[in-house]
């Protein structure tokens, strides 16, 4: 079991770096990339949730499992930090958002779901083979405590840009502006700067190579992601502030 979930986890660490070269040159038609030719399309919010959701229902169904037995690992700190971070980002943030006249394509909702579908499966496999490694010893270890602070720091940072990005927008209003405030100031992107911090600390918490690789899938997606919508401000504002980074504060 042990031989098979490396395996996997390295050829999908493969697949993350193939991913990260694509999106050099492909960017996701969502949002304010939408273009048309991606076949069919789903209404924004149902597609954020549909593509988040195996995510939460798979750590979820894992944590049953090991717990039902009267397990007592705090592995339940990992499977809660998780599921704290999936039911935001598969119930509550699509609830919050705002229905827009540009929909996802059913194509990049179900890419998503196989995205995440495996992510979780190898996170929730990993837990439960290694749920007597995380004892009270492991709570305590200073890779863990920072790892911990480093999740934290990056769901706040996550969510405050969140927020500031859903408020940006009036009643009614449908267009896009220029973010100001908070990290906005030093990048385009702190919502997705915000998420890399969040599993880079779950992974040195964890200290397995399935977070790692989720980590590293995190990196991949969002970096690229940051890279296209920095171009695009720039592209649609004439007076976008040129010290801001894409995602790294001064350096890229």
């Amino acid at each position: 079991m042990e031989d098979i979930l490396q395996l996997i986890c390295v050829a999908w660490v493969v697949v993350a770096a193939g991913t990260y070269v694509l999106l050099q040159f492909v960017t996701a038609p969502f949002g304010r990339h939408t273009a048309s030719g991606w076949g069919p399309v789903l209404d924004n919010k149902l597609g954020w949730c549909l593509m988040e959701l195996p995510s939460l229902l798979l750590i979820t169904a894992s944590a049953i499992r090991e717990y039902s037995s009267g397990s007592s690992s705090y592995a339940s700190v990992l499977y809660a930090l998780w599921i704290l971070h999936y039911t935001n980002r598969s119930i509550v943030y699509p609830l919050r958002i705002k229905a827009t006249p540009k929909p996802m394509p059913a194509l990049v909702a179900l890419c998503a779901f196989g995205f995440n579908l495996v992510n979780a499966g190898l996170n929730g496999a990993s837990l439960l083979r290694d749920a007597a490694v995380y004892d009270a010893t492991w709570l305590f270890q200073p890779r863990t405590i920072l790892g911990l602070a480093l999740f934290f720091c990056g769901m706040s940072i996550n969510w405050v840009s969140d927020e500031m990005l859903i408020r940006l927008r009036k009643p009614g209003e449908t267009g896009y502006k220029i973010p100001h405030g908070f990290l906005f100031e030093y990048v385009s992107c702190p919502n997705h700067l915000g998420e890399c911090i969040e599993w880079v600390g779950f992974a040195l918490m964890a200290g397995n190579l399935a977070a790692s690789t989720f980590a590293i899938w995190t990196l991949s997606n969002l970096v690229p992601r940051a890279a296209s919508h920095h171009a695009w401000y720039k592209a649609q504002f004439k007076d976008y502030p040129l010290k801001r980074q894409a995602i790294i504060p001064f350096l890229y």
